[in-house]
């Protein structure tokens, strides 16, 4: 919902081209705003499933603020990180609900530990913690560099805000990992049943084609070029 939210500003923005400014400034204001704020959030959040909700609005506000802006920058950079984000917020609830099926509970405290149990799908939640933390050479990574570098053009000190949600952004992404996957597991989780193919399967199909798109990022940031 939040990607066809994005998709339906691209779409309807040009419309109202030229934009005023003392209109489009407060919005781009706000949606800066909340990127600190819902990542602030995801820092004391509990709920394993909360959490990657909030970090997708988080993402979100970035998409906002760099679609507002109106320059081919920051639509080729929202698109990208619309796209990116999308399969990998994806891949963090497939995720989370192959932990769920298991424990029954998704409070972080009570689940650790669960790298002793799945070695294979621990290395499938580094992944795509990393991915969400746009580490190089991801493609979200290449979103979030075409739509810093479009509101630092628009306004220079949007780079402090955007610096502070990326390193937050990171934060909460190691949080995430260390906190369900580092540790020692509680007795009461030590016959888990195994996991299945399909679930492999599934968190595959959601990396793979970012990875593809990392050899040939043009698919989708050559769209406004």
């Amino acid at each position: 919902l939040l990607k066809l939210g994005g998709y339906g500003l691209i779409r309807i923005s040009p419309l109202l081209n030229p934009h005023p400014s003392n209109l489009m400034f407060p919005i781009i204001i706000l949606a800066l705003w909340g990127i600190l704020m819902t990542s602030s959030i995801c820092l004391r959040q509990t709920d394993l499933k909360a959490l990657i909700a909030y970090s997708s609005v988080s993402h979100m506000g970035l998409v906002t603020a760099a679609i507002l802006v109106q320059t081919p920058w920051g639509l080729t950079g929202a698109m990208t990180l619309m796209i990116a984000h999308g399969l990998t917020s994806s891949a963090l609830f497939a995720l989370a609900n192959t932990n769920y099926e298991r424990t029954h509970t998704r409070t972080l405290l009570l689940v650790r530990g669960l790298q002793l149990a799945f070695p294979l799908m621990s290395t499938w939640w580094l992944l795509t913690n990393l991915t969400n933390m746009a580490m190089p050479p991801t493609i979200n990574l290449l979103g979030e560099l075409f739509i810093i570098s479009t509101l630092f053009n628009w306004s220079p000190p949007t780079i402090i805000i955007t610096g502070i949600g990326t390193l937050i952004t990171a934060t909460y992404s190691l949080y995430m990992f260390l906190m369900t996957q580092r540790g020692s597991i509680s007795t009461q989780f030590r016959l888990l049943p195994p996991t299945h193919t399909r679930e492999h399967l599934t968190t595959a199909l959601h990396l793979l084609p970012l990875g593809l798109l990392i050899m040939k990022p043009t698919l989708i940031s050559g769209l406004f070029t």
